[in-house]
């Protein structure tokens, strides 16, 4: 749970967002229905992602949930009659929470989940970058057992991440798994106690926001180069990224602040 908590008063929960510094956080607020994400919710989360993307004093995104668990998932009833229909997660022109079409989110986001963690609730913390997973986790990718299918990214990035035959495991059965199991998986980064999932997150994100924002832009967009088309596109892309780094004014900033011994002040420009 996030520092003064209050439960959404709306039955179809909300989206909480707030800067701290150059945080941009994103709370998930229903935790009287385990977070169970409507309509309203989806819609809430893209435009909250695509604000993040757009604010220019943030350098790194937190995604988090209020109360004891992260999301059960779609609800269902409410989110049924949508399904199938293009567009549910986000409208053209706004950042996919799932980061699987464009505009794509250029800035780093580190998730932070606890207690129940199903379906889009795994598929929103497999896109973000970084992941801090309470110990008390329970996850399920349990679309085949509703007759449905994984459609937010789970498909692409449980086999990316855990190869073929681990993937299936999970996605072809919808079983429970727990954290060691998902940190073996390589679906989370760090495990921290119930309840400090979200300060060690937030620690991984302020550490972010400290550094170059340019680089950090930079390596993301680098990274996610290689894993698309292959590490001669990244390779392709080093000179001319670097070239672009080395004229910025916060390379001259880490440089001086190396020579003078001292943390770096860097402006992003």
């Amino acid at each position: 749970m996030s520092r003064n908590a209050i439960p959404s008063a709306d039955p179809d929960g909300e989206i909480l967002t707030r800067r701290e510094g150059a945080v941009f956080l994103i709370g998930i607020n229903r935790p009287q229905k385990l977070n169970g994400f409507t309509p309203k919710m989806l819609k809430e989360l893209a435009a909250a992602y695509t604000a993040f993307e757009h604010d220019p004093q943030a350098r790194v995104g937190l995604l988090y949930a209020e109360g004891q668990h992260f999301t059960a998932g779609l609800d269902l009833p409410k989110v049924a009659p949508l399904m199938g229909q293009k567009n549910l997660l986000a409208e053209p022109g706004q950042i996919d929470p799932c980061n699987n079409v464009p505009p794509f989110r250029s800035k780093p986001l580190v998730a932070a989940v606890q207690g129940i963690t199903y379906t889009i609730g795994i598929e929103l913390m497999l896109a973000a970058d970084i992941v801090v997973a309470a110990s008390d986790c329970r996850f399920s990718q349990l679309e085949v057992k509703r007759g449905i299918m994984a459609t937010g990214g789970a498909t692409i990035r449980m086999v990316e991440r855990a190869g073929w035959g681990h993937a299936m495991r999970y996605l072809l059965t919808g079983d429970e798994f727990d954290v060691a199991t998902a940190l073996r998986l390589e679906f989370v980064q760090e495990v921290a106690e119930p309840g400090g999932q979200f300060d060690a997150a937030m620690k991984i994100a302020q550490t972010i926001a400290a550094q170059a924002p340019l680089a950090v832009a930079a390596t993301l967009r680098n990274a996610r180069l290689a894993l698309e088309h292959g590490p001669a596109a990244a390779v392709a892309d080093f000179h001319e990224t670097q070239k672009m780094l080395m004229a910025s004014e916060d390379v001259k900033e880490g440089i001086a602040s190396f020579v003078e011994k001292r943390a770096a002040n860097f402006k992003g420009r």
